[in-house]
């Protein structure tokens, strides 16, 4: 199994404050990996590791195969990084936007047209940045950080303050970048985004994770013994626990035609962080 991300008794401090302890991240190619918590957890401090902005105190971080920090140039050329302090020049056009960060990272002009028609922004390649709606800056940023088509991408809160809709169309995007093989590596303390979007996720708690793996394997793992009933001519749910006399009373309903939906109550990956750790998000 290809592991593109690999980090092995990762710690970082800062002065008097462990950040992240014995962190260890195993990411396979091709996955959209979910790193999730609530701010303050440590998911940009692991992303500035993985990326050889910072050092870690203790442990290995490796990417596509190498040592981080002694290999920048080759890992700064095969990822793509969108964060918080990813911008563009208000007073430059798309396309210029586009072409300045070409010409920067020495990256083929002949890729902006492609990548601005898979963001939906080629049509407005003349806008200047400062017109640009909040969602389109976000998909110009997107473009930016896969304009060089990188191995990895690493997407730190990349739908926070948008609307429904534009995050929406970031999925869509996401989800035709993983298609093409872009493996992406995603921090978000929004549960429902990460239960859409990845194969696997894993909960990072004041510097640690507590639990990982696929949502819908972690939902069952975690799943209560609760069953959730409504009758006919009601919209009122009943919550019962899962047990021979709620069985009868089931069955009983189901004869008499008074059973209009049943469901097990199954945990969001909210609940379960919540579970595991006694914070909410």
């Amino acid at each position: 199994m290809n592991h593109i991300v690999d980090m092995e008794n990762v710690r970082k401090n800062f002065k008097e404050k462990e950040a992240l302890k014995d962190l260890n991240v195993k990411i396979i190619e091709g996955e959209i990996f979910g790193f999730l918590g609530p701010s303050g957890a440590g998911k940009t401090t692991t992303i500035k590791l993985l990326t050889g902005q910072l050092l870690p105190s203790s442990g290995k971080v490796n990417v596509l195969g190498k040592e981080v920090y002694a290999n920048k140039k080759f890992i700064f050329d095969n990822i793509g990084i969108l964060s918080d302090n990813s911008g563009i020049y208000d007073r430059l056009s798309v396309w210029d936007n586009m072409v300045l960060f070409a010409e920067l990272y020495d990256i083929p002009k002949e890729n902006i047209s492609e990548v601005l028609e898979k963001v939906g922004l080629h049509k407005d390649k003349k806008t200047e940045g400062r017109k640009l709606s909040k969602g389109m800056k976000q998909r110009l940023m997107l473009a930016r950080a896969v304009l060089h088509k990188p191995k990895l991408l690493f997407l730190d809160e990349p739908t926070a303050a948008l609307d429904p809709g534009t995050t929406l169309e970031i999925h869509k995007l996401l989800r035709a970048l993983n298609a093409e093989g872009t493996t992406i590596f995603l921090t978000t303390h929004n549960m429902d985004e990460a239960d859409k979007l990845c194969h696997r996720v894993a909960f990072l708690n004041n510097g640690e994770i507590v639990e990982c793996g696929k949502p819908s394997e972690l939902k069952l793992k975690y799943i209560t013994d609760d069953i959730t009933v409504i009758l006919q001519d009601s919209t009122e749910k009943i919550h019962l626990k899962n047990c021979t006399e709620t069985g009868e009373k089931i069955m009983q309903w189901m004869k008499e035609k008074k059973l209009r939906s049943i469901h097990s109550e199954e945990p969001t990956l909210e609940k379960i962080f919540l579970m595991l750790t006694g914070r909410e998000l």
